[in-house]
């Protein structure tokens, strides 16, 4: 997408500062990561707005990135009411009932471990998929994580934003 005429792109680089910044807490609740964004408004195109995405997402601090993962519900368990969670974590909805229950377990080791949610793009992943990878992820040396963790907050920024340039302020 590099048309400079997109609905959601135009909103979004004329959108009052409160409205945007909210918009994008609601993508990412880092809240330097919304500040950088906003702060090299206005954007050409949706692939610098990506690219100021990914950026600012690579020099979030330690505490930026429990910032943003704070705001991720568990997989399997999408915020109640938020359209967004339920639709990047369909794969989950399906899932038989054992599955589910090992999920929960696996999220629970996971966030005892590493001391936050297992995070991972979940868009078009099953729930075997996702399960796999907690599995795989939950031996991992808790700085291997915080990059995996990193590139996956990358993805599902960039998807948000996609979404956010597609078509406007987000509504829920």
């Amino acid at each position: 997408m590099t048309s400079r005429s997109t609905p959601g792109l135009t909103w979004f680089n004329s959108a009052a500062d409160a409205e945007a910044r909210a918009a994008l807490h609601e993508m990412c609740a880092a809240r330097s990561w919304g500040s950088a964004l906003l702060a090299r408004r206005p954007y050409d195109t949706a692939e610098a707005l990506f690219a100021a995405s990914d950026e600012a997402t690579e020099a979030l601090t330690e505490d930026g990135l429990a910032e943003a993962m704070a705001g991720h519900p568990p997989i399997g368990r999408p915020k109640p009411g938020d359209p967004t969670s339920s639709r990047e974590q369909r794969g989950m909805a399906g899932a038989s009932e054992e599955l589910k229950a090992e999920m929960l377990e696996l999220n629970l080791a996971y966030q005892d471990k590493f001391g936050h949610v297992f995070l991972i793009c979940a868009t078009g992943r099953s729930a075997e998929e996702m399960r796999d990878a907690v599995r795989h992820r939950i031996d991992n040396t808790p700085q291997q994580e915080r990059e995996i963790v990193r590139r996956e907050l990358a993805k599902i920024n960039r998807l948000r934003l996609t979404r956010l340039a597609e078509e406007g302020a987000p509504t829920a």
